[in-house]
């Protein structure tokens, strides 16, 4: 206590407590500046979101296949590697971000990544008439893009309070909702208004990528470092401005913060000189590790990333083939933001973390595999129709239900649960190892369904709710409760299912005092 008091500014004899108008200013003033933050490190999933959405409607422009040269024979080849080789960047780079985020912190970081992205984005932008070209630019912003997963949920889990945790880290996923909305529409947009035999119809939906890779390495310069990373390098003066800051406070509440994230931090530390890569195969480590890895893995094995990829597809499984599968696939993008949407705002902080995780896949499993069965009983039409059938109306409604499911659980919730589960010392490696399980699943289904698609028809979504099923079976077996425990707390608790035994936000501050009074 009197070493870490004595890193913090300590206040004058002659200085009055603030009034309680002047604390709730700096507490209403904290939560915009955490929002800020957030919106801020989000914007990766916005890039992630929008290059997501908007490659596979340029790869179906007449104008990019005339440029790039390719007939329809390879169609199926360069759609699936346009797509594959930028997540086999983003599994690549979550290897490479662990040490980088580790040096230079998570907010250089991100500034380097965006900068990464922004050199692919730019090349994939200039009209090479190169696959080879444009195949290697996919890769460097999958680099840029992979980096900055990574570095975002490590980011915003350090920085924002306990009780603001799950709601702001949930960002990531509702601007990546955003990020595909925006961009089924741009594609929508610029191949009514623009000729197919003018370059800039897919130049322009390509080349609007860069506007929020700037944004997000810009934005890193009106926010400070990760307070915990500044602890864990000895930055102790420059993490208590950083604290002050994002909690716009500098009062007592604020210090015991400070001290508690200061004695985490070195408890860490001192439990053993020098990480080692093995430790992460060590007892409770092993357990954070194989979480995390399980999460991101069943997150992509869903079936909605797959989806977000091939909704036209899908949609043509279930109506047939038509202009009423692009419309409802522009409709599937705004229900997935108006879905996450709601929760993020409003249910977030407020639903614990495991049962939304175990109560969503077994919704979606439901949905999936009812999916089928209707499908299979009455297939779509072959040249599909000016309106649609009964039985299409209703696959179409449990697919909604579905991605609602989806954004109300496994979509949004990964990334804060694992983020937070890790205690400092393995925070990078663990991260980067689930965020990399994510970019390894989402580049071999999206490599896949094409496949599966015009193979297994509506056995694809039997496979997907098959899927759902075992998740949320395996979820309510190994998935621990982390909802208003500090990251302290979580970090010395046991790794267990279930419910915390000192679950609830009143009781996290004397399970952490306790911890270190007991080992005194």
């Amino acid at each position: 206590m009197d070493e870490t008091q004595s890193l913090l500014p300590q206040p004058r004899e002659d200085e009055q407590p603030l009034p309680v108008g002047i604390k709730m200013k700096g507490a209403t003033l904290g939560k915009i500046r955490a929002y800020w933050l957030g919106s801020v490190v989000c914007m990766g999933g916005f890039l992630f979101g929008y290059d997501s959405g908007i490659v596979g409607g340029v790869l179906t422009m007449s104008s990019f296949q005339s440029d790039y040269r390719y007939g329809n024979a390879d169609k199926t080849y360069t759609n699936s590697l346009s797509v594959g080789l930028q997540q086999l960047g983003g599994f690549i780079a979550c290897f490479l971000a662990w040490p980088l985020t580790d040096r230079l912190g998570r907010k250089k970081s991100l500034m380097i990544s965006s900068f990464v992205f922004c050199v692919g984005a730019a090349i994939q932008t200039i009209n090479t008439h190169s696959l080879v070209a444009f195949y290697v630019a996919r890769v460097i912003a999958g680099l840029g893009l992979g980096a900055a997963t990574v570095a975002v949920p490590m980011f915003n889990s350090e920085m924002m309070p306990k009780n603001m945790r799950g709601q702001v880290g949930s960002f990531f996923q509702w601007f990546y909702t955003f990020g595909i909305f925006v961009s089924y529409w741009v594609d929508y947009g610029v191949a009514r208004s623009i000729a197919s035999t003018d370059p800039s119809q897919w130049q322009i939906p390509v080349g609007l990528q860069l506007a929020p890779a700037a944004f997000l390495g810009l934005g890193m310069l009106t926010v400070p470092e990760s307070t915990r990373w500044l602890t864990k390098k000895g930055k102790h003066e420059e993490a208590w401005q950083s604290l002050q800051w994002i909690r716009a406070d500098n009062s007592e509440v604020t210090a015991d913060e400070m001290e508690e994230i200061r004695s985490g931090v070195t408890a860490e530390a001192m439990a053993t000189e020098g990480f080692h890569v093995r430790e992460l195969l060590e007892g409770e480590n092993f357990k954070r590790v194989f979480a995390a890895f399980a999460v991101f893995t069943a997150q992509q094995a869903t079936g909605a990333t797959a989806f977000a990829y091939f909704g036209p597809q899908y949609f043509n499984l279930i109506v047939g083939n038509g202009e009423q599968s692009l419309l409802l696939t522009a409709i599937f993008g705004a229900v997935k933001v108006v879905a996450c949407g709601i929760f993020v705002l409003f249910f977030s902080e407020r639903l614990s973390r495991r049962q939304v995780l175990v109560g969503g896949a077994a919704f979606m499993a439901a949905c999936q595999i009812t999916t089928a069965a209707v499908v299979k009983s009455f297939p779509a039409p072959n040249g599909g129709g000016q309106t649609v059938a009964p039985s299409g109306i209703a696959t179409v409604t449990l697919i909604y239900l579905f991605v609602i499911a989806y954004n109300f659980s496994w979509g949004p919730m990964p990334w804060p649960y694992v983020s937070e589960i890790f205690p400092a010392r393995i925070r990078e490696p663990g991260v980067a190892v689930g965020v990399a399980s994510q970019w390894l699943f989402n580049f071999i289904f999206s490599l896949t369904t094409p496949y599966m698609i015009s193979s297994m028809g509506w056995g694809t979504f039997l496979l997907w709710g098959i899927f759902d099923a075992v998740i949320a079976i395996i979820a309510f077996a190994f998935l621990k409760e982390t909802r208003g425990l500090s990251l302290e707390a979580i970090a010395h608790q046991s790794f267990k299912a279930g419910r915390s035994p000192d679950y609830g936000p009143d009781k996290n501050k004397d399970l952490y005092a306790e911890h270190h009074e007991g080992g005194r």
